[in-house]
């Protein structure tokens, strides 16, 4: 980055590619003989960017990718034309040449998405899902039943895989993880023989048993902690500093924001940042014990997170220190899970919140011209 960009920036966000390429590695170390790691770079590479994530995982090795739409795997398909798609929400009526131009797989979520693909294309392979516990997407119980009691309904394509999904992979003791493992089990035992599908990331961490032929990690690649009773065992990924673009004294019992939600109890001292809510840091965060941190020294965000800007109590910090140009540290070995839990949510919805006016900074990104 140049100085005249830094100059230019109001926050800079940084993505460490090779930090996502280590986690791959580290989540396929622990993976039982024979399992293979795909990767998950839907939602734009949980915000971080398909395209650059797609090409840092497979320099890694990774083969098998995930994305949930048919615009996201056609963009995909652009920056990686050697790997496996799959677009988990399935087949949407209509859109089956697309699939077959761009050499995309669904993820077949019902019977009629498993007719039409039939129906359109034989020999291109799919992948099946069924439901074991989330109700969300999935064939349910009743319609594995009818695909075993009438098996030509899925002749006349390759079956990629059978995939299912865990609802409470990241609560190791919850007692639906042991039912949703034995229902795919007996479930998948009905359909033909095929490559067997679990876990994402949290439910890696539940042993051998969840990691059949391959896993599908997503945000764990990022940096988001796949077992949250525990340490980290991911590298972080992402760094966000924001610029203070104004400072000032303020008077004892002198409001601050929006909404006159923070009161001043003593004299002191505002900074003002350039980053609000359209910038990803959520409004949800105002006034609940988030800080930056400047030199090591925490900076209370107080008063409503607004639009473009956040503004941080500065009072008894050195001005020489604090003062208009100065980067503080929003996102750093904190994580975006401590980020979301100050904003009453997870750091997946910081991650894929954060926005489009960042100056955005790669570290490690392959070069245009390396294989894939």
């Amino acid at each position: 980055m140049t100085d005249q960009d830094q100059k230019r920036a109001g926050a800079i966000l940084e993505i460490d590619l090779e930090a996502v390429a280590e986690n791959w590695r580290r989540l396929s170390a622990k993976l039982a003989a024979g399992a293979s790691c795909a990767g998950v770079v839907k939602a734009d590479g949980y915000g971080l960017g398909a395209a650059k994530v797609g090409r840092a995982l497979a320099k890694a090795g990774c083969r098998l990718f995930f994305v949930a739409t048919l615009g996201e795997g056609i963009a995909l398909r652009r920056a990686l034309p050697e790997v496996e798609i799959a677009v988990l929400n399935g087949l949407l009526p209509g859109t089956e040449s697309d699939f077959a131009a761009y050499r995309l797989m669904p993820v077949l979520n019902d019977l009629g998405q498993i007719a039409n693909w039939k129906r359109f294309t034989p020999g291109l392979p799919a992948m099946v899902q069924i439901d074991t516990g989330m109700a969300r997407l999935g064939l349910p119980t009743a319609e594995v039943a009818r695909l075993e009691a009438s098996p030509e309904l899925l002749a006349g394509f390759p079956l990629r895989a059978v995939m299912s999904h865990l609802a409470c992979s990241d609560e190791r003791d919850h007692d639906l993880n042991a039912r949703q493992l034995a229902t795919f089990e007996a479930l998948r035992k009905k359909l033909p023989p095929a490559a067997a599908s679990l876990a994402a990331s949290s439910g890696i961490f539940l042993g051998s048993a969840y990691h059949f032929d391959f896993v599908r990690p997503g945000a764990a690649l990022y940096g988001v902690n796949p077992t949250p009773d525990d340490l980290n065992p991911m590298v972080q990924v992402v760094h966000l500093k924001g610029k203070i673009i104004q400072t000032r004294e303020i008077d004892r019992d002198s409001t601050v924001g929006y909404g006159a939600t923070h009161r001043m109890d003593e004299p002191g001292r505002i900074a003002t940042v350039a980053v609000g809510y359209a910038d990803g840091w959520l409004r949800s965060a105002s006034n609940r014990g988030g800080f930056a941190l400047l030199s090591g020294h925490k900076l209370p965000i107080i008063g409503r997170i607004s639009m473009d800007l956040m503004t941080l109590d500065a009072t008894g910090l050195d001005p020489a220190l604090c003062h208009p140009g100065a980067f503080v540290e929003l996102i750093g070995e904190n994580g975006v899970d401590a980020v979301g839990a100050t904003a009453g949510t997870i750091g997946y919805e910081v991650l894929t919140s954060l926005g489009r006016r960042y100056h955005r900074v790669y570290k490690g990104e392959p070069m245009s011209d390396e294989p894939a």
